[in-house]
């Protein structure tokens, strides 16, 4: 998918400069517009008549106090956000030279948040500037870290995304882990990290505002310089730009706009996405590419996005909704389906297809096949054995042996009939969870593809989600069931909208990655609206958690395991094939397609039953299988079995890491997979941009 250039506009003539001004003009009066209809809105009874009184002069001191306290600072929050978020969105999309960049996909929010949320664990109660500045300082960070990774996600926009989703990930993994150790600190902060416009006074706004001002006009000073840089970085500097500094500049002022944004709402997602495309779509005619219309413009589209956004949420969940429903989840399944037509419209080539650290032609002996084996099957068994163990009560080898023999007291019997099916699950769900990674890498010729980036895992987690909040006493079927359902919609519309004259494996990760993203604000949805304070139950099933497994919930997964790696063993050799480029296996017979969906439902039956197993569990189906690629090589015959071992492996040492580190409270299972996971993703990356560039 080669990514689209933005290119400088001619110079303007008095026709395109009577154009802009119109836009501008119908641009302010759509905001006049949305902000009159947005400030009628609200939980008390003042409507639009008494406020229009009011501001004809009528004393009504209740529509005055309702007025001031309430839905004037909910507007001028939104408006504050919106500026912020659509100027940062255009800033950094011209620096990566890809329409897909935005705070979010660069983790930029992300990082922000985790900063807030990491102050407020400790106790640190601080004064919104310095909130502010360490809000920056995160999303810094984060954004630096993901442009180093993507190389600045001018190559591929596939890479970006995956970089920018991974971070996501990983930093979403640490503010849980925080809001699960620190409940009392965090409390709200759950539907905060969606973004929320709920303010009782002006405070927030009235001290960010100036920042966010400031940014804007270093920005539109900056402007010209980004024209250039748009033409390309080699005539740039023939045209005397100090590249460097240019985009260092406009990376900082898109970070300290995403920053303010973050510090008055939290993090609203996508708006920073969704306003320059909008701004991009408009007749090129108009001139709207110069960065001087093109920064405003998307800061007053970015305004009407978390303006509409925010009026539409309450106009069908009622006016309560506003309090509780962060914004940030419709503009979030906004900007998603900005992405699905953003992955369908463009076409990506670029090196994270098939990065280098994949070689599939790679050959080992059997003798160190079969070493690699006994070893990794070795280490599985000494982690069982560390599982029943291990935990807030610590047990002996001849405990377990008694247990087995049942001679042991009824303490110890009930603990370890207690642990015996944790143990199992995080067993169970590691393995199904490294053989679907194994299917998907194959089909998406991506290593750094999992059931995640398809949004597979999100779309159970809906399912399943939804069932726990509707029906807690749920049964194991009934949930298996209901995050089987979910996961199979979520892959088939991304298989559905993938699919555009053939499938292409960069639009089926960017398409995935879109569906994760809806998936995640639907659960936030889910939970907020069904038990908005109990945010620490949602908070480990969406960790991944063993947490009160019984051994009837190790059928499903048990059953998915039986069916589809048999399934996988045989195509085995057509995904070797797969896995090599898009020619071969039609040169050779293979039915491409059939095999895609085989092997893909197959990966969506073992996610599903796995989820409904521990929760959603991330980087497993990254990690193990790209492991047992490098320990076996690339013949699926020998990276099956490997990278189910090593699943099994990494989860269960992950849930016994969870239970024992600070017992007796837990660690869900799912967070250690991702801080493990993280470290190794990031050298995967860095390690294929080297040789890429080599």
């Amino acid at each position: 998918m080669s990514t689209p250039t933005l290119t400088a506009a001619p110079p303007a003539t008095p026709l395109r400069r009577l154009g802009t001004a119109g836009v501008f003009a119908i641009a302010l009066a759509a905001t006049v517009v949305v902000a009159a209809v947005h400030v009628t809105q609200g939980t008390s009874s003042i409507g639009a008549l008494d406020l229009l009184q009011l501001a004809f002069g009528a004393e009504n001191q209740d529509a005055a106090r309702v007025l001031v306290a309430s839905r004037l600072p909910r507007l001028l929050a939104g408006v504050a956000v919106g500026l912020a978020l659509g100027a940062a969105g255009a800033l950094l999309q011209s620096i990566a030279r890809n329409p897909m960049a935005s705070p979010d996909t660069l983790a930029v929010s992300s990082g922000a948040y985790l900063a807030v949320v990491a102050a407020a664990s400790f106790g640190l109660t601080l004064p919104l500037p310095m909130s502010g500045g360490l809000a920056f300082a995160g999303g810094l960070a984060a954004a630096g870290l993901v442009l180093a990774l993507s190389a600045g996600g001018r190559t591929s926009t596939t890479r970006l995304i995956l970089a920018g989703s991974a971070t996501m990930l990983a930093l979403h993994s640490l503010t849980n882990l925080l809001m699960i150790l620190f409940e009392e600190q965090t409390t709200g902060l759950f539907a905060w990290g969606s973004g929320s416009l709920t303010h009782s006074d002006l405070d927030a706004v009235t001290q960010v505002g100036p920042v966010i001002a400031l940014a804007l006009l270093a920005a539109l000073v900056a402007a010209p310089k980004l024209d250039i840089l748009a033409l390309g970085d080699d005539t740039a500097s023939v045209l005397g730009v100090n590249v460097r500094r240019v985009r260092l500049g406009a990376t900082l002022l898109a970070v300290l706009l995403s920053a303010a944004a973050v510090t008055v709402a939290g993090p609203i997602g996508f708006v920073g996405l969704c306003a320059p495309v909008i701004v991009r779509l408009l007749p090129p005619a108009l001139g709207l590419n110069r960065h001087r219309v093109l920064v405003p413009l998307s800061a007053l589209a970015g305004v009407l996005i978390v303006l509409c956004s925010d009026i539409a949420l309450r106009a069908v969940l009622g006016a309560q909704a506003g309090v509780e429903v962060p914004p940030g989840v419709v503009t979030t399944v906004l900007g998603a389906v900005v992405m699905v037509w953003l992955a369908r419209r463009y076409r990506d080539a670029g090196p994270a297809r098939r990065p280098p650290t994949v070689r599939t032609t790679t050959v080992r002996s059997r003798a160190a096949f079969w070493t690699v084996v006994a070893v990794c099957a070795a280490l599985l068994a000494g982690a069982l054995v560390l599982g029943m163990l291990g935990g807030d009560t610590w047990l002996l080898t001849g405990d377990v042996a008694n247990w087995l023999q049942g001679r042991t007291g009824r303490a110890l019997t009930y603990v370890l009939d207690q642990r015996y099916p944790r143990v199992l699950a995080a067993v169970l769900a590691g393995a199904a969870l490294a053989v679907a990674g194994t299917a998907v890498q194959a089909v998406c010729r991506n290593p750094l593809a999992e059931p995640g980036v398809l949004g597979v895992t999100a779309g159970a987690g809906v399912g399943a989600i939804t069932l726990l909040s509707l029906v807690p006493l749920a049964g194991i079927w009934s949930m298996s069931a209901v995050a089987g359902f979910g996961a199979l919609v979520a892959f088939g519309l991304v298989y559905l909208l993938s699919w555009r004259g053939g499938l292409s494996s960069d639009r089926l990760v960017l398409i995935g990655v879109a569906m994760q993203q809806a998936c995640t604000a639907i659960t936030v949805l889910i939970i907020v609206e069904s038990d908005p304070w109990n945010t620490a139950k949602a908070l480990t099933w969406l960790s991944g958690s063993t947490y009160g497994r019984v051994p009837a919930q190790l059928i499903p997964v048990t059953l998915a395991l039986l069916l589809v790696v048999p399934l996988v063993v045989w195509l085995r050799r057509d995904l070797d094939l797969l896995s090599l480029d898009e020619d071969s296996p039609r040169i050779l017979g293979v039915p491409l397609e059939p095999v895609r969906l085989a092997a893909l439902g197959g990966a969506v039956l073992l996610t599903a039953t796995a989820v409904s197993a521990v929760g959603v569990v991330g980087f497993v189906g990254l990690v193990a299988p790209h492991a047992a690629r490098a320990l076996v090589g690339g013949h699926h015959a020998r990276v099956l079995p490997v990278a189910a071992l090593l699943g099994a492996l990494l989860v269960s040492l992950a849930d016994t890491l969870g239970r024992t580190v600070i017992a007796p409270a837990q660690v869900p299972a799912g967070l250690v997979t991702a801080l493990i996971g993280t470290p190794y993703f990031v050298w995967l990356l860095w390690r294929s941009r080297a040789r890429g560039a080599a």
